[in-house]
C-alpha cells in the first residue's frame, strides 16, 4: 500500500466537508464482495466521547445490506485527486449490477482495522466500526423534507461509525 501516515481524525475536517458537499465521498463496505458508493450527506462529529463518522445509507442501497451484516465501513476522500468520473459512476449505479472497482479502475485495498476496503486512488481514509444505527422515522421528519427528499419512501438508516483509524496513503 506504500506509505501509511496516521493523521488526527479532525486534521482535514474542512476538506472532508467541502468534498462531501461538492462531489461526495466514497463509502465502502464488504460482504460476499466489496462495494463502494457515494455519499453527499453525513460528516464527522463527536458522540459518546468518540470521533464518529455519521453516514446515511438508503435502505434500497446494496451497501445498506453490507453494513448491516458487517457493522463496518470505510470512507475514502479524493482530496485534490480528480475522481469526478468515478464518483459520478459510483453514485449512480448499484453494486448489485456492477463491479464499480473494475468499471472505474479503482483499487480496493484491505482496511487495516476493518474488513472493508479503502480506495487506493484516494489519499485520505477513515475506517469505522458501527457503534449505533438508527432507521429514520418518517413521522418525526418535517413534511416538506419528506416531499423534497423522499418522494418514494426510500428512507435512510443513519450509521454512527466510530473512527478506529484515520490515515493518509501515497
Amino acid at each position: 500500500m506504500g506509505n501509511i501516515k496516521e493523521v488526527p481524525y479532525d486534521k482535514y475536517i474542512f476538506e472532508v466537508e467541502n468534498q462531501l458537499k461538492s462531489e461526495g465521498l466514497f463509502l465502502s463496505s464488504k460482504g460476499e464482495k466489496a462495494n463502494t458508493m457515494v455519499i453527499g450527506w453525513g460528516g464527522i462529529t463527536i458522540f459518546w466521547g468518540k470521533p464518529i463518522f455519521l453516514v446515511p445509507v438508503r435502505k434500497s442501497r446494496y451497501t445498506h445490506g453490507l453494513i448491516e451484516k458487517s457493522g463496518e465501513f470505510t470512507v475514502s476522500i479524493p482530496l485534490n485527486r480528480d475522481l469526478k468520473k468515478a464518483l459520478a459512476f459510483c453514485g449512480s449505479r448499484s453494486g448489485r449490477d456492477f463491479d464499480k472497482f473494475k468499471e472505474c479502475n479503482l483499487t480496493p485495498i484491505p482496511g487495516i482495522k476493518v474488513n472493508a476496503p479503502i480506495i487506493g486512488e484516494c489519499p485520505l481514509h477513515y475506517e469505522c466500526k458501527v457503534v449505533y444505527k438508527q432507521d429514520m422515522i418518517p413521522a418525526n421528519l418535517d413534511a416538506q423534507l419528506i416531499q423534497k427528499w423522499y418522494p418514494s419512501p426510500d428512507y435512510h438508516t443513519f450509521y454512527f461509525g466510530e473512527i478506529v483509524a484515520c490515515y493518509m496513503t501515497e
